[in-house]
């Protein structure tokens, strides 16, 4: 391994604390998959009609090869930071301090919309639609929430593992059952939408045409992205190096299952005509599809929504706080944020910090209005695919002694991830552009001129470099280091 043990502090994490199958569910939840595809589904039915699915299957691929990224980085560096530790090797400090602020923000920028949708679909699922719609009381929920799913992360990796695995096993099931019924209800001739008959010929990506899958694409990023969370627990994973990575691959195809499974089921029963009509509703159209496709229990889809957002609440403070952590310890942030708790073996500080500045974003922001939050979300796709770009980047770039020895490093480890990497700067650059119109912002007004998401997503990048130039006043040897290459031993994959 190549982590630099004079950068850590004594105490380190908890290791073989998480199971294979336990990185594998925090990686699911990560993805909040039941809330990403109630958010997605119509904007995407909207722009590629009944090609949806296949927008979604084409989605899928720049990921994919971004996991490989993070597979083959994560078997030469088991470092919680993951990014930002591994850009930092191939590319130099400053692009990896960089990568490892995008990671901390995007925590900061969703934590607090994704309590709200836990609320909100609880409230609604049990039929109390007064106080969701009641802002104070939503909000005030939210917040004790992020409190409460905060506290979860410092007590131990263990006992929120043990969540996850009760709340993926919930929402796939939840999200299987409504696929079934909706499927059924088609066949049976029962719909009581426009329903049609599934066909192979959905999940073709080229059939809506160039512009809807590129808007597609844009969509896809925001719903496959935080599988690499189950990565961040590499220091913590019982078992072989390559573990944690194989939960990250794994969880990818499992997204690609339901989500292709979900949006054939949605399309089938309600028509493109419908979901794109409703579009505008965002994760709010699972409600009244809820209640199309299951009648009075349609409470159940409410309830996964519901259980999706909780899990990522949770599930999304891990790797804003291990890279946190991961910085702190190579002194490229102040040394409080390294503190390990000396009972529960967790990165305490930095815990609370993601969850203090991520409750302050989400109230203050709120007070704007909730479009302003939808707002600070649609920001999300330009920090993602930033630091998912870097970190194909990068893993060519270590292993680039190594990338002609045979095919599968040549394919795997350079050609996939650089790959990847440009599909995410294309879409890191038609992201700018499309936020540079502020009618295409939830808002619809103007922040000097441009659409307000570009306008937080240049504040976080400018904010990021101020802090940045502040931390390299210190001094520490970690801006000194100089970029490497990948060990030799270890990619002959003598670690497993």
């Amino acid at each position: 391994m190549i982590n630099s043990t004079n950068s850590r502090t004594p105490r380190s994490l908890k290791a073989n604390s998480v199971r294979f199958i336990d990185a594998l569910s925090i990686g699911l939840n990560s993805t909040s998959p039941a809330y990403s595809i109630a958010a997605a589904i119509g904007p995407i039915a909207a722009l590629a009609g009944i090609h949806a699915p296949g927008v979604m299957l084409a989605s899928f691929f720049p990921m994919l090869l971004i996991a490989s990224a993070f597979f083959y980085l994560n078997k030469v560096d088991q470092d919680c930071g993951t990014t930002f530790s591994w850009v930092s090797r191939a590319m130099g400090p400053w692009a990896g301090w960089l990568g490892g602020w995008a990671i901390a923000m995007t925590g900061v920028l969703v934590i607090g919309s994704l309590a709200d949708v836990a609320v909100s679909f609880a409230l609604l699922s049990f039929g109390v639609e007064g106080l969701a719609e009641n802002d104070l009381m939503r909000r005030a929920l939210a917040v004790a929430l992020i409190l409460v799913m905060t506290l979860l992360c410092v007590v131990g990796t263990e006992v929120s593992a043990k969540l996850q695995n009760f709340l993926i096993l919930a929402q796939v099931a939840f999200l299987g059952i409504f696929a079934a019924v909706a499927l059924f209800r088609v066949y049976s001739g029962t719909s009581s939408l426009d329903a049609m008959t599934p066909s192979l010929n959905w999940i073709n990506p080229f059939g809506a045409g160039g512009a809807a899958l590129t808007g597609g694409l844009l969509l896809g990023v925001f719903i496959y992205w935080g599988w690499e969370s189950a990565v961040n627990l590499t220091e913590e994973v019982d078992g072989p190096v390559s573990a944690s990575g194989k939960a990250g691959i794994w969880s990818t195809l499992i997204l690609l299952l339901t989500y292709l499974s979900v949006g054939i089921s949605a399309v089938s029963y309600s028509g493109t005509s419908f979901l794109s009509e409703n579009a505008g509703e965002e994760e709010m159209i699972f409600a009244v599809l809820a209640e199309e496709v299951m009648g009075e229990w349609g409470w159940i889809l409410l309830l996964a929504v519901s259980t999706s957002a909780l899990a990522s609440t949770q599930t999304t403070i891990i790797p804003a706080s291990r890279t946190l952590l991961s910085m702190a310890r190579r002194g490229a942030l102040p040394g409080p944020f390294a503190r390990i708790h000396s009972r529960f073996n967790t990165p305490h500080f930095a815990t609370w910090s993601v969850a203090a500045v991520a409750i302050a974003w989400y109230v203050t922001v709120g007070l704007i209005s909730d479009n302003a939050l939808f707002d600070s979300l649609t920001a999300l796709s330009l920090l993602i695919a930033f630091y998912y770009a870097l970190t194909g980047i990068a893993c060519a770039v270590y292993y680039r002694r190594h990338l002609a020895e045979n095919i599968r490093n040549l394919l795997f480890i350079g050609v996939g991830p650089l790959t990847g990497a440009a599909l995410l700067i294309w879409l890191l650059v038609e992201s700018v552009i499309d936020m540079s119109d502020p009618e295409n912002s939830y808002s619809g007004v103007s922040w000097f001129g441009f659409g307000p998401p570009l306008i937080i997503g240049i504040g976080i990048t400018i904010s990021g470099v101020i802090v940045m130039l502040v931390c390299r006043m210190t001094g520490t040897a970690f801006w000194l280091e100089r970029p490497g290459v990948a060990d030799p031993h270890l990619v002959s994959g003598t670690e497993g």
